[in-house]
């Protein structure tokens, strides 16, 4: 039976193709675009709706053996297969090429040790760049988890207190949009629904989101994990602390905390797709790289 092409539904959100592709990336195990990558694209409020169409799927005897997607946003793809179908790979950058391109850009991201897919995009006439892509590890049953709170602060899990509007106002603030001039952050109804449809779904743990409240109840640092026990590992995705309460350990702790959670619940190693000094400092270590490559 020979191998077929299709495209991914043109319905953004959850839906059977989006599990089929999540599925599919548990079988992968540790990968460039991990389980939790997808499951924080595939409802996150910056993913561009209208293109999720394009993202390529390759189907074998009625299984999925290879997926070519990107993040978020058009410009950048991602192509994975089963390992027995990596000759698939030039195809699917063919197409990825053809169908992912953004205002004339684009790279793919390939794994610095897929020796393999780096000779074929060479062929394609693309050659590396200086662009990376580095996660960490953190293997919790070899390093100490132990973090201190400062006085007037608490740790909690969205299960607990979810504010849509307090999760909205951290991410904003901790991803520095304030302090680039982007403006306060404003939640709108339209926002408040999809931050809903991010966080109130399937594959969402809300015990594992763990927040950082002041005295007076608002947000300042939040860590997002992912843990799925069939994989095995758990992945940090994302973290945010507001400015105004930074250089405190705040960031620290929601890490340290959701580490030990997916821990008790059975993860041995945590990535982090990152190669900031915060992380090593805290315990993670360098694990593995990828390269963004464009055409010459």
């Amino acid at each position: 039976m020979p191998i077929t092409f299709r495209h991914y539904t043109n319905s953004p959100g959850v839906t059977e193709d989006s599990d089929r592709i999540r599925n599919f990336l548990i079988t992968l195990g540790t990968a460039e675009f991990t389980y939790a990558r997808w499951d924080w694209m595939i409802t996150h409020t910056s993913l561009d709706q209208s293109a999720v169409g394009k993202i390529g799927m390759w189907e074998h005897r009625g299984a999925l053996v290879g997926v070519a997607t990107f993040d978020c946003q058009l410009g950048t793809a991602y192509c994975l297969t089963l390992p027995a179908y990596s000759s698939l790979k030039k195809e699917m950058l063919q197409y990825a090429e053809d169908h992912f391109a953004k205002n004339g850009e684009f790279s793919i991201v390939i794994a610095d040790t897929d020796y393999d897919f780096q000779q074929m995009a060479a062929e394609l006439g693309y050659i590396a760049t200086k662009h990376r892509e580095n996660d960490s590890v953190f293997y919790p049953d070899a390093t100490p988890v132990q973090y201190e709170l400062p006085p007037g602060f608490t740790l909690t899990g969205l299960d607990e207190s979810l504010d849509l509007f307090q999760y909205g106002r951290v991410l904003w603030k901790g991803f520095n949009h304030e302090l680039n001039g982007e403006g306060e952050y404003l939640h709108t109804p339209e926002h408040e629904q999809a931050l809903k449809a991010e966080m109130l779904r399937p594959h969402v743990d809300l015990k594992l989101k763990v927040a950082a409240i002041t005295s007076d109840g608002n947000l300042a640092a939040y860590c997002g994990m992912w843990y799925e026990p069939e994989v095995g590992y758990a992945v940090v995705e994302p973290v945010a602390t507001d400015p105004a309460f930074r250089k405190q350990g705040l960031g620290k702790a929601v890490v340290l905390e959701g580490i030990r959670r997916v821990h008790s619940l059975g993860a041995k190693t945590v990535l982090v797709g990152s190669s900031q000094t915060f992380y090593y400092r805290i315990g993670f270590r360098p694990y593995a790289s990828a390269t963004l490559w464009r055409k010459k």
